[in-house]
């Protein structure tokens, strides 16, 4: 069985992280750099970068954010927002990610999706989905409508045959952000989520409310979910805050499969030990 991950997304504006929420009243939380050091210190397992403003304001992703982040973290390291081509997801990639969000371009040009998997492999394609909870009609049978451009324009596209789609043209994970439950602290959208992880084959993180532990113990025994984002637990100043080991420690005792937390000090103390009794 895979392990679950935990991963920390930065929503980021001029170089600052903000938490929001529904994608409102924004909060400056720290620099990028800062923010990114601090958790991969304490042991995530994923980061996620959305240079959130960038497809509203038509312009190109914040690069040397990005490098800034990526000198600083050794973990798996996903960057999303305004990626307009294949040329931009590659100067991405050098600036130091691991793999490419795409989110209100793949619905513009869905053909991003191929051609970024073709060129990069599939595993470097991220298909990021604004969900929003909807009254079900013939055309969003699922109850559920994709928007864009930061939650400001919404599609009409129903979330589940989107998160098809995108599969099928080569999207390696999905990320599912729940419009609905962004910075409520109130839990994840566990049936949206469900939807979407019997709909593909294809790993799907969930994204939008997680503010305690218990949140994540109900996404990864009642979904599919092989990740869950949990920026708020981290440092959201609105909300008691958790550590990562607090965290995996936690899930480990309700028999959920995580990576295990390592105790640094310890591990220097004993190498230290093995080298003074070494002749």
């Amino acid at each position: 069985m895979l392990t679950k991950r935990l991963i920390a997304c930065f929503d980021v504006i001029s170089g600052r992280v903000i938490k929001a929420r529904q994608f409102q009243n924004n909060i400056d939380i720290d620099s990028a750099e800062s923010v990114a050091e601090k958790v991969y210190q304490a042991q995530i397992d994923e980061i996620i970068f959305y240079d959130i403003t960038a497809s509203s304001q038509k312009r190109r992703i914040d690069l040397e954010t990005v490098r800034g982040v990526a000198k600083r973290v050794f973990v798996p390291f996903t960057v999303g927002g305004g990626i307009k081509n294949l040329r931009q997801m590659y100067e991405v990639l050098k600036a130091g990610a691991e793999k490419i969000s795409i989110d209100s371009m793949a619905v513009r040009n869905p053909k991003i999706i191929k051609q970024g998997s073709d060129a990069f492999g599939r595993q470097c394609i991220v298909l990021s989905m604004q969900v929003k909870r909807v009254e079900k009609t013939a055309r969003i049978p699922s109850g559920y409508e994709i928007a864009i451009d930061g939650a400001r324009v919404y599609t009409g596209m129903d979330a589940v045959q989107w998160a098809r789609k995108g599969e099928e043209l080569g999207a390696g994970e999905i990320c599912l952000n729940s419009i609905d439950r962004n910075g409520t602290h109130k839990g994840y959208d566990i049936e949206i989520t469900s939807l979407v992880c019997h709909a593909v084959t294809i790993p799907v993180i969930a994204s939008g409310g997680a503010g305690n532990i218990q949140h994540l113990i109900e996404v990864f025994t009642e979904t599919e979910a092989s990740a869950g984002i949990i920026s708020s637990m981290l440092y959201s100043p609105k909300m008691k805050n958790y550590s990562v080991q607090e965290i995996k420690r936690q899930l480990m005792k309700r028999r959920i499969d995580v990576r295990p937390w390592i105790d640094n000090n310890r591990v220097q103390y004993a190498s230290k030990t093995r080298e003074r009794d070494e002749p």
